[in-house]
């Protein structure tokens, strides 16, 4: 019984954020029905339906959208929802006949929630893309990485997931909140772009005190710092820095046992190349969990550098299970904690037709309704075959 039991959301199946989105709100409770298409359709990487965990703890309705049966049943389910959200390119879902006006003349307290990388309105609005464009245009790709290279791909953690799946939850749940005191819904416009540049915003406020530079690592957050890096150990790994407070600088100097470094230099850029080198250099003395099992116990905000195969193994993870085994995949469990309406993973990634009567009928479609949506062929499903 999560936080959220109670509430009904229809997911318009999309990839990346949209997945995530409906994964945290199915986690933390909500009905979810996810409504996919009903063929295979080029989403990028190909995987079997029991590996994309992202669509865990609800069921998926495979359903032909551009078929009148198919969009009358997203209106019926529309009908006793809470929200409903997509992930089309802007216009596509009013050209289905399941824009906001649709829906929300079914339901006057539907919130709608879209997602997009470049938002429903601007130059680029019509543009296709994916994370490392969205994240170029905010200022944020750019901030990160060496110097002497072009900026790095990263994992689609920074656009996708950051400024998209959770800006696009976040925005769902003030909504619903405003809605249950107002009795009226409203359209959610998330797009990637916003949600990086609203992260960002501790950077602004920094460039415009004269704190930060347009330069790539010149900057005390960007690996420009010697105590804000990872180093590379004896043995390959690496062990990552981030002592930024005086404290715990004090703290790392004395656990690296390094006495040729003053404390009230930390600052002093002009000193941080051959700090830098004297860490490089100790660093290199021992291996990745020689330097773990120093640093363990100390205030030296220093941490070994896992892999994800390592990663569910750390002590601090299998004390908090911060990773669950589900259908016999290792998997992280859902966040963020509850002390009384726990989240929890409800059952693995469904195939599509695995479950939809019984979530129709839990929807509350009478069983005529779901005997005719069988019938005539809408559910494209095993239990609709």
């Amino acid at each position: 019984m999560g936080p959220l039991h109670g509430f009904k959301i229809i997911e318009i199946a999309g990839i990346g954020p949209g997945q995530l989105c409906g994964m945290l709100l199915a986690d933390m409770g909500a009905q979810l029905i996810r409504i996919d298409r009903p063929v295979d359709a080029d989403l990028g990487i190909a995987m079997p339906t029991k590996l994309n965990l992202m669509n865990r703890s609800r069921p998926t309705l495979a359903v032909d959208l551009k078929s009148k049966q198919g969009a009358d049943l997203v209106l019926r389910l529309c009908e006793d929802a809470d929200a409903i959200f997509e992930g089309y390119r802007p216009g596509v879902m009013e050209k289905l006949g399941l824009g906001p006006s649709e829906c929300m003349a079914k339901n006057a307290r539907l919130i709608y929630g879209r997602m997009t990388g470049w938002g429903q309105t601007g130059p680029l609005s019509d543009s296709v893309g994916h994370d490392p464009n969205y994240i170029a245009v905010t200022g944020a790709l750019h901030s990160i990485g060496n110097k002497e290279q072009p900026p790095p791909v990263p994992l689609n953690l920074v656009g996708d997931f950051g400024g998209g799946a959770l800006y696009l939850a976040m925005g769902i749940l003030a909504a619903l909140l405003e809605a249950s005191r107002s009795g009226e819904g409203q359209v959610v416009d998330a797009a990637i772009v916003d949600g990086v540049a609203s992260m960002m915003t501790m950077f602004f406020g920094l460039k415009a005190g004269g704190l930060w530079t347009d330069k790539r690592q010149a900057n005390l957050l960007d690996g420009a710092a010697p105590f804000v890096q990872n180093y590379e150990t004896k043995d390959g790994g690496y062990i990552a820095l981030c002592a930024l407070e005086q404290r715990f600088y004090k703290a790392l100097l004395e656990a690296m046992e390094i006495t040729d470094i003053d404390v009230a230099d930390q600052y002093k850029q002009e000193l941080w190349p051959q700090h830098e080198e004297k860490f490089r250099q100790t660093i290199s003395q021992k291996t990745r969990d020689e330097w773990a099992d120093i640093f363990d116990g100390t205030d030296s905000c220093a941490a070994p550098v896992l892999t994800m195969s390592e990663a569910p193994e750390h002590p601090h993870s299998e004390a908090r299970n911060s990773f669950v085994t589900v259908d016999g995949i290792k998997q992280p469990a859902p966040a963020p904690r509850f002390s009384r309406t726990a989240s929890v993973i409800q059952h693995g990634p469904s195939e599509p037709g695995e479950r939809d009567l019984d979530a129709l009928s839990e929807w509350g479609l009478s069983e005529s309704e779901i005997s005719r949506l069988s019938k005539d062929g809408v559910l494209k499903s095993k239990s609709a075959a």
